[in-house]
């Protein structure tokens, strides 16, 4: 256990990732699923580069329950990619700064890679997932399973109150909007 915090403090200290994004693919695992993943998202970042946009920087959290890749200067998680929904785990051999992931997406179903390119410690990234998985599995047998269902009832919550939270934001705005509205009202109907 001590062994992966440190890992996860390592990786935080570094500086950020960047993140060729995500695309969707047909397998949910494979070298060769991977590698097309990677190509695809590459040449994508290429065309940005040559319109002048910059490729967006991320930051990981690691742990048994997943990865989180967050904004690095709000902290604000960009995606949640629950462990066990995470079917393949890849660095690139060829390019020693690339690393990869297959995840399943709750909503849509569908598998999606994602692609990041670490500067110098790709294969250190996809070893801390590794262990990740080792210790979830360790912490699955000695609970005998129940440590799932709880994990996907707080995935499931965690979800409901990102809603909610989004649903009160709306609701915020609606609520300035007709306090504007009714201002303007009353100035133009005072004497």
């Amino acid at each position: 256990w001590l062994h992966v915090s440190v890992c996860i403090l390592i990786l935080t200290n570094l500086q950020p990732f960047q993140f060729l994004g995500s695309t969707e693919v047909e397998q949910p695992k494979g070298t060769e699923v991977v590698r097309d993943a990677v190509r695809k998202l590459k040449f994508a970042r290429h065309i940005k580069k040559s319109e002048g946009l910059k490729t967006p920087k991320v930051e990981l959290q690691i742990s048994i329950y997943g990865v989180k890749i967050l904004d690095p200067k709000t902290k604000e998680v960009q995606h949640n990619c629950q462990l066990h929904r995470i079917s393949f785990c890849a660095d690139d051999k060829t390019d020693k700064r690339i690393f990869t992931f297959i995840c399943k997406d709750s909503e849509s179903n569908k598998h999606l890679c994602y692609v990041f390119d670490s500067e110098k410690c790709a294969e250190e990234i996809t070893l801390t997932i590794g262990q990740a998985f080792d210790l979830a599995y360790r912490k699955f047998l000695e609970s005998g399973g129940k440590d799932v269902e709880t994990r996907k009832q707080i995935a499931s919550l965690q979800k409901r109150i990102q809603e909610l939270e989004a649903e009160n934001s709306e609701l915020k705005n609606k609520v300035q909007d007709l306090e504007n509205q009714l201002r303007i009202t009353q100035v133009h109907t005072s004497p």
